[in-house]
Formats: structure tokens, sequence, C-alpha cells
């Protein structure tokens, strides 16, 4: 059965054009905690996404209450350390499936972003939150500390003197605080959170596919690498480019001054 055909029992899969796959969190009593199944399908549906030529963009989306408010407690706080370790090798899988999938991927903020949450948005390559959203790393308060890739994303995209401080303390913030400290694309009111992701998604959509995918992984790979091995990687991926359909329409449509009709190909 195709990821597409499949019923998802903590999220709602739907597809809008032009090729914007949204995936809902669909847990609303438990402010879309993460569980074992959340974590089987983002998965699942990010490993789809990411072979579907069908798909350009993908929405990581909650409800107005939450978007995901961590790891669910009632269903992690017995585990010993080997489940432990277990459940948080579903975490990395899940959320690397959605940093390093082919299509960029753009979370829309209502709500609670709490703990593993937060490390799903950090994950997603576009941020828009909501002016009322509340965000936070409270896993401090809980006799742990962040383990789903906070302790490493958050440092590369803001400071590590910031990153510690809401991972030392556990404090709430705001989105007002989350686009000073430069983990927000944008901060709009709660009502237009879902508009303003779908023209960011239709704006992505119309570029190359191939260019996007080289562009994600060269971006991504700066963060893990010195300049001289990352501008070799840069190098490679855009000499790829060439062999590729795309280039030559797009460059062929900038002379003739027309829009590119780019086909991924």
């Amino acid at each position: 059965m195709s990821y597409r055909d499949k019923q998802y029992e903590t999220m709602l899969l739907s597809f809008e054009d032009p090729g914007i796959a949204i995936i809902q969190f669909n847990r609303p009593k438990a402010f879309n905690a993460v569980n074992n199944q959340f974590l089987d399908d983002i998965y699942e549906i990010a490993s789809g996404i990411n072979e579907d030529p069908d798909v350009r963009v993908m929405i990581y989306t909650g409800n107005e209450n939450a978007f995901a408010a961590g790891a669910d407690l009632k269903a992690v706080a017995n585990y010993n350390a080997f489940e432990a370790k277990a459940f948080l090798d579903k975490v990395h899988r899940g959320i690397f499936a959605v940093e390093d999938n082919a299509k960029p991927a753009i979370a829309a903020v209502n709500g609670l972003a709490l703990g593993g949450g937060l490390e799903i948005a950090m994950a997603c390559d576009i941020r828009i939150f909501a002016d009322n959203a509340t965000l936070g790393l409270p896993e401090i308060n809980l006799g742990i500390y962040p383990g789903g890739g906070a302790t490493q994303r958050m440092p590369r995209n803001t400071s590590l003197c910031i990153a510690k401080q809401f991972v030392f303390t556990g404090d709430f913030f705001d989105a007002a605080t989350a686009d000073k400290i430069g983990i927000a694309n944008a901060v709009v009111p709660a009502a237009e959170v879902m508009d303003t992701a779908r023209k960011f998604a239709k704006k992505l959509a119309r570029k190359s596919p191939l260019a996007l995918r080289e562009a994600k992984a060269s971006l991504n790979a700066s963060m893990n690498m010195d300049i001289k091995s990352g501008c070799r990687f840069e190098q490679l991926g855009w000499s790829l480019l060439f062999s590729g359909e795309d280039q030559k329409e797009g460059m062929t449509a900038f002379l003739e001054n027309r829009k590119a009709d780019f086909k991924g190909k």
C-alpha cells in the first residue's frame, strides 16, 4: 500500500497543488505529544514523500492548541535505559527523515511547541510561528535534558550561550523571542500561520526540485564541515545540476525573458 493511501493513527495526510504535502499531527487530546506510533507515522510519511516525484514541498503542522508538546510522559516515564535508547533511536530516525529529506520542510506552528515538538520544528527548513505560540525545552525540570537533537541544532541556529540558557533553565519563551534568537523565519497572527506556510510552499514548489535538493544538502552539510570541505560539497552538487534538464530550462527561460517550467529532471 502506498503511503498516500494509508490511514495514520496520529497524523492526517493531505495534498494540495502544486505538489504540497500537508502533515497534520493529530493527537489533540494529548496536545500532539510524541509516542512510538507518532514516530513510526512521521518516519513512514517523510520517507514516502522523499521518494514521491509528485511532492515538492511538505508542511508540518498541528492544531490551534499545539504543534507538538514533547514526549508522551505516560509512555516513557517508566522506561529503563535500554527502552529509553530505543525510543530516542526512533525520535532521531523520524526527525532526520524530515531534516535530510530531498523536499523542503516547513513548520507551521500554533500553540505549544515543547521539547520534541520544538525539536521537530528546528529540523524543518522554514519555520512559521503564531504570535501566541509557546515554545520551550522543559526537559531539565523532569530530571533529563533534550534528547531529540536540541543540544545540537539550537546552538547551530542561535548561539551556544542562548542554547544553554533555554536547555539549562527549561524556561518557556514566545514567538517574538524565537524570532530574535534566529529560529523563526516569520511570526504572524495565529489565523495566518497556514496561509503564510502555503505561500512559502507555493513559492518553493515553483523552483527546480533538483536545485532545491542539492541546495538543501549543501546548507545542511555546512553545519558539520569546515568551510573548504563544505565548498567542495557545494561545488559537486552545483556541477551535477548541469547534467539535468532543469538547469537548461532555467537558464534558457532567463535568456528568453520568460518564467521557467521546472520538471524535476
